[in-house]
């Protein structure tokens, strides 16, 4: 099922001490630029896999264990964080 990078809020809060959702990201395949919102979250997998809404590559993937949480960053050029 594809949402929105809004879908991603509650996770990435456990990880990130700030908003997550208006964080900015570069592609690193397509070069686009915009915010976790904008991008498509497909779920149900091992954990949530956020892609670029220009090309489709893989931003981010995003899996909760029990005790731990794995985010892998190899789709992103350039994450943004707010302060």
């Amino acid at each position: 099922m594809e949402l929105d990078g809004n879908a991603l809020a509650g996770d990435l809060a456990e990880v990130f001490a700030i908003e997550m959702t208006s964080a900015g990201f570069t592609c690193a395949g397509c070069k686009h630029t915009g915010v976790v919102a904008t991008l498509r979250v497909w779920t149900p997998v091992p954990g949530a896999v956020a892609r670029c809404p220009s090309c489709g590559d893989v931003i981010f993937s995003l899996v909760r264990t029990p005790s731990r949480v794995y985010l892998t960053l190899t789709g992103t050029a350039r994450l943004e964080l707010p302060l």
